[in-house]
């Protein structure tokens, strides 16, 4: 019984260790590599295993370059941008697609594109197969005020060379819209755009928007075009009723200071008043000063209630009737 569990136990340990041994030296993958005229070491795949590299992603991307004919790509370089944190299987993907469409593309600039976040094989696709961007409408005003809703489409092909550093796809919606929303500017009514929507590619096309981005513009077609607001009417009556709340501003400013004056002479009518009243009560003290003093008379005082008297009479007769 202890004969055969030791057995057991020596054919499990030499289970687990045939596996590590095939874990750390593929010898499978070795044979597919040579079968395939990939020329590496099992020492180099079992250091491969040692830095953290996964063997079988360098031996494929070797096996695909090799079978397509690309000679420069070592497998130094292949495990240098793995461990950089590339993506190896991208990277050899689109240097067999560039070769088969004869685009000009090196390993160091694949890998710099990829190493710069954007998928490098996506972008040679792209160069070989242009991708059509559709802009979200953009609102412009002619010269005779109407707004005009534009919706673009716009075909672009990846520019390899500008791809580390370029702009992406958000720049160019950006400039084609600033371009239509000029040229729609320059208009000087919305049914000469109506008429002539191809003008407005023309125009945009002439300013040369792809410059400093990853793309290449090859057409700009307008695909719908719809009328917004009447902005120009709208902007009249803004300042209509601006220049309303202004006049009424003023109104009533010159209101205020119109009651204020009438305030203010009212209350100098007021004093003078009472400069009357009081000029008119030093009076009866004059007359009687004068019959103390002997300069008024009975006599003459009676003719000044007759004059007063007959002022009266007359002013009242003066009147006109009431109705």
């Amino acid at each position: 019984m202890d004969q055969a569990f030791f057995w057991f136990v020596l054919v499990i340990a030499a289970i687990v260790l045939l596996l590590l041994f095939l874990h750390y030296v593929p010898v499978v993958l070795w044979i597919t590599a040579k079968a395939s005229g990939v020329n590496i070491s099992l020492l180099q795949l079992f250091l491969m295993r040692l830095r953290k590299v996964p063997p079988p992603v360098i031996v494929n991307a070797m096996i695909e370059a090799h079978k397509a004919g690309l000679k420069n790509i070592t497998r130094d370089e292949l495990e240098a941008h793995y461990l950089a944190g590339g993506h190896v299987e991208r990277v050899v993907h689109a240097l067999v697609s560039a070769a088969k469409a004869n685009i000009d593309l090196t390993f160091q600039m694949a890998t710099a594109i990829d190493l710069a976040g954007r998928d490098v094989f996506q972008a040679v696709q792209m160069s070989v197969n242009p991708k059509v961007i559709d802009t979200p409408p953009i609102a412009a005003v002619a010269k005779n005020g109407i707004q005009l809703l534009v919706k673009a489409r716009i075909t672009v092909r990846a520019n390899i060379k500008q791809l580390v550093g370029g702009a992406g796809e958000e720049t160019v919606i950006a400039r084609v819209g600033e371009g239509i929303i000029s040229s729609i500017g320059m208009a000087d009514s919305h049914k000469d755009v109506l008429e002539h929507p191809d003008s407005i590619s023309k125009v945009v096309l002439q300013k040369g928007l792809d410059a400093g981005t990853a793309f290449e513009i090859l057409s700009i077609d307008i695909a719908d075009i719809d009328i917004g607001k009447n902005i120009g009417a709208e902007l009249q009556m803004d300042q209509a009723q601006a220049d309303k709340n202004i006049a009424q501003a003023k109104a009533e400013e010159r209101r205020a200071m119109a009651v204020a004056l009438e305030q203010e002479m009212s209350a100098k009518a007021q004093e003078a008043r009472a400069k009357v009243i009081e000029a008119e009560a030093e009076v009866p003290k004059a007359m009687a000063d004068a019959f103390r003093s002997g300069n008024l008379g009975i006599m003459d005082y009676y003719k000044m209630n007759n004059i007063q008297a007959d002022t009266g009479m007359r002013a009242t007769i003066a009147k006109p009737p009431k109705k």
